[in-house]
């Protein structure tokens, strides 16, 4: 199984960016697809999730009514549009894929990406 990410980058304050996570060697609608983030000196925290099959999606608070989380089946790949950027949204960004059609530990992820780095500054 491998994860990639992308789709990181610089935007200022209230500005927009995609997050795309690709993965090869499973079929992700069929399992729980989680985004992740990591500030300097933070503790990784969960940002979205998207169930298998169903597709239901979560959001942490921080983040809710600012991102959205989607799946398209057929490029086999997990979507985080981010809008509204904020300076405290600043982190790496990593998507994981869980061993169970629906869950949000983080425990229960196991196939990670190597992450990519948002940063929100003017």
């Amino acid at each position: 199984v491998k994860i990639v990410e992308s789709g990181g980058g610089l935007v200022q304050p209230g500005g927009s960016l995609r997050l795309s996570c690709a993965a090869s060697g499973l079929t992700l609608n069929g399992y729980a697809v989680g985004w992740f983030r990591q500030a300097p000196g933070e503790e990784r925290e969960g940002v979205s999730y998207i169930y298998g099959n169903d597709g239901s999606t979560f959001y942490e608070d921080p983040v809710k009514g600012r991102f959205t989380i989607s799946r398209d089946n057929a490029k086999n790949t997990v979507y985080l549009q981010m809008n509204s950027l904020k300076p405290e949204d600043t982190a790496v960004y990593y998507c994981a894929v869980a061993l169970t059609i629906a869950t949000m530990l983080e425990g229960s992820f196991h196939s990670w990406g190597q992450g990519t780095q948002v940063t929100v500054s003017s």
